[in-house]
């Protein structure tokens, strides 16, 4: 378990924690809540974890996700699939959109995190600065290989306009090359992007910076 993400997710704990009283009162609460949570899963998008990733099979659902911005297609031998990225599938589960299943069972939050952390070591990261994102009201997809980068649309934009920024992470106290910092900046600008580094400080917390490369005339 990643040291930390606990107490990035206090609310949903605490939901689980007041479901667990709940349990309390007895059998005829029981059958309410089990009828509730059919309720629930049956209103919900289903899910199931592949090899570090989400499979999504209803039609409908996955029309809906394609409209907002989340997952893609991938055809293997012969047959399109629609898969969901761990840390969209992580938020979606988070936000209370999705039901993600394994081998038929259910998994809680902090079960779908350990197993996005099996196959990405930086699942966490991303998800951290996925749900910052998306929660500002940005549509966010998969970038190019920049560090745990994304694209990100402004607003309104996503399906008639290309991304306008690529944000690729820093986590606070791990050093990065100046070099290697001033050319993922070069790469991006020269895609006609803005590079935006989101930096993860230890508490969770994301903070961005706009990044750009200057370069001083020689004197005249």
């Amino acid at each position: 378990m990643v040291k930390g993400h606990r107490s990035k997710v206090d609310e949903y704990e605490r939901g689980n924690a007041m479901a667990r009283d709940e349990n309390l009162m007895g059998d005829d609460y029981n059958v309410k809540s089990n009828a509730k949570d059919k309720e629930i899963e049956d209103q919900s998008i289903q899910g199931e974890v592949v090899d570090g990733r989400v499979i999504v099979s209803s039609k409908s659902s996955i029309d809906e996700l394609a409209r907002r911005g989340y997952g893609y297609k991938e055809e293997i031998d012969g047959v399109e699939r629609y898969y969901l990225y761990m840390y969209e599938a992580l938020y979606l589960l988070y936000t209370s959109k999705i039901i993600v299943k394994d081998k038929g069972r259910i998994l809680t939050f902090d079960e779908l995190v350990d197993e996005a952390l099996k196959y990405d070591n930086s699942a966490w990261t991303k998800f951290l600065i996925y749900r910052d994102l998306r929660s500002r009201g940005y549509v966010v997809r998969e970038g190019f290989g920049f560090n745990n980068d994304f694209r990100v649309y402004d607003r309104g934009d996503y399906s008639s306009k290309p991304a306008r920024y690529v944000v690729f992470a820093l986590n606070e106290g791990r050093e990065v090359k100046i070099d290697t910092l001033s050319s993922i900046v070069e790469q991006i600008s020269t895609m006609g992007k803005e590079p935006i580094m989101a930096v993860i400080e230890r508490r969770g917390e994301v903070i961005y910076y706009k990044v750009s490369k200057m370069h001083f005339p020689d004197r005249g």
